[in-house]
Parts: structure tokens; sequence; C-alpha cells
């Protein structure tokens, strides 16, 4: 006869220790956070209403799958692919942690708006100078409010979201300019 059913304590809480490791994973994984919108997919084409082509307003972003401790959210929007730097279109933080979206065109008087590469606070629709690029879409899920100002840039609200960040998703999406 084999010992197949045979093992060593030390083997038995190994076994345990990897299932319970893989139990948290999964339950994680069903619960983790994600960011969609309506009105484009994730790696899709931003339509040219959300753009500098069209009405140049924020497109709805609905969110889901938060941890239990979730405080607040922030948004960061930036654009990779520009030429000089990360391009920032918008910041928004101190969303209550009940608001699980944010509609097309909102106004972000009621939170914590930060200053763009456009030298504003508003959204900046996707208006590369050439080619496609990539807008990221960032949402973060925090432990707490926030103590920045209206205005903060995307390195101090970065800077203020360490040690808070509990989740965190993005949303893909791409535009290229056609020409007129």
């Amino acid at each position: 006869m084999g010992h197949c059913g045979t093992i060593t304590i030390k083997e038995e809480v190994a076994v345990k220790k990897y299932i319970c490791i893989g139990v948290f994973i999964m339950s994680s994984m069903s619960h983790a956070l994600q960011l969609t919108s309506p009105a484009f997919g994730n790696n899709d084409s931003i339509p040219a209403k959300y753009t500098c082509d069209g009405e140049n307003i924020s497109p709805e972003l609905n969110w889901s799958g938060a941890p239990e401790n979730t405080k607040s959210f922030a948004l960061i929007v930036d654009d990779p692919d520009a030429p000089a730097k990360v391009w920032v279109h918008w910041i928004v933080c101190n969303i209550p942690s009940d608001i699980m979206q944010l509609k097309e065109n909102v106004p972000t008087s009621a939170f914590i708006a930060g200053s763009t590469d456009f030298h504003n606070t508003q959204y900046g629709g996707p208006c590369p100078p050439s080619g496609s690029h990539r807008y990221q879409f960032t949402l973060y899920a925090l432990d707490s409010m926030l103590q920045v100002e209206q205005g903060v840039n995307k390195e101090a609200l970065l800077a203020a979201m360490q040690g808070h960040i509990l989740a965190q998703a993005v949303l893909l999406g791409r535009y290229q300019r056609t020409k007129k």
C-alpha cells in the first residue's frame, strides 16, 4: 500500500495556506474594482463628442467592486502618448464612496478638481496633435478623504494617495483626429 492519504502536519499547514490564498485571490477577483463607460469600451475609440473635435464634455463613467472600507475615489485621466510628457486631461478626487457614477458632462464643483495640463480644473477631452493616442481613465478607491486643495496637480495628488490606495481600475480609450 502507498502513502497517498498520509501527510505530515507541516504539509497540511502548507496545503491549508495555499487553499486560503487561492480563496482570497478568487474572492478578490470577483470583487475587483471595475471602471466602465457606456460611451466606449475598454481599448475602444472614444467618440468625437468627448474630444476637442466635438462637444469636449466628459463621458459617463460607472464603477463597481470597490473594497468595503472605501471612503472616497479619485480619478485621473491622462495621455501617455503625448509628445513631451504624460498629458493630464482631468483630475477629480474626494468623490464620496456612495457615488458609483460620474454622469456625462458632470459638474465637478461638489468634488476637488485638480489642475490639468490645459491650465484649468475642467475636463479637457482628447486632442492629439498627430496619430492615435491612448487615454487612461484611472480610478482609485481610497481609505480616506484626501487633505488636498482645489487645483491640486497630479504629482501632489499621487503623493497624497500614498498608503491610502485600496484598489484601482483603468479604462483605456483611444482617439485619432480625422482631417476636416
